[in-house]
């Protein structure tokens, strides 16, 4: 058996790759318009383990149709990702207007959550030493 991919639904194709292209540092890898069943798929990965796909599926919006509704998604537990330097990552990633919901305090463990609200944690390669201001800071929301 061989690991493919987790699958993701989005409401805003382009706030989604936002954030996990230009936030996260994925690479968009293929795409799939499919006018038929009215969906568009993005295959997203990292650099490092290119054969762990995230697929981003974006349902178009039905003229004269809300919009569906994704809730909080609590029901889908986290991607996880390992980095290099979770201060810098974290402190791009807040740059960009992202809530860091569970700052790196550690040195090691952070929580920030996607525009459709799944959950990405980020854990650092190795442990780096409590640094402000994330030390001090206090959790945010959920994640």
């Amino acid at each position: 058996m061989k690991y493919l991919h987790t699958m993701v639904r989005v409401s805003d194709l382009q706030a989604s790759l936002r954030f996990y292209c230009e936030g996260l540092g994925l690479r968009e890898v293929r795409r799939q318009d499919n006018p038929g069943g009215r969906y568009t798929l993005v295959f997203l990965a990292a650099d490092e383990s290119p054969d762990a796909e995230i697929e981003l599926t974006w349902n178009w919006p039905v003229p004269g149709m809300a919009a569906e509704d994704y809730g909080s998604a609590r029901n889908f537990g986290h991607l996880a990702f390992r980095v290099a330097d979770i201060y810098a990552f974290c402190e791009r990633l807040q740059g960009m207007g992202y809530t860091i919901h569970r700052p790196p305090r550690d040195g090691h463990m952070a929580f920030v959550r996607s525009p459709d609200l799944v959950s990405v944690e980020l854990l650092q390669d190795g442990h780096l030493p409590p640094r402000e201001p994330w030390a001090s800071m206090p959790n945010t929301g959920s994640w």
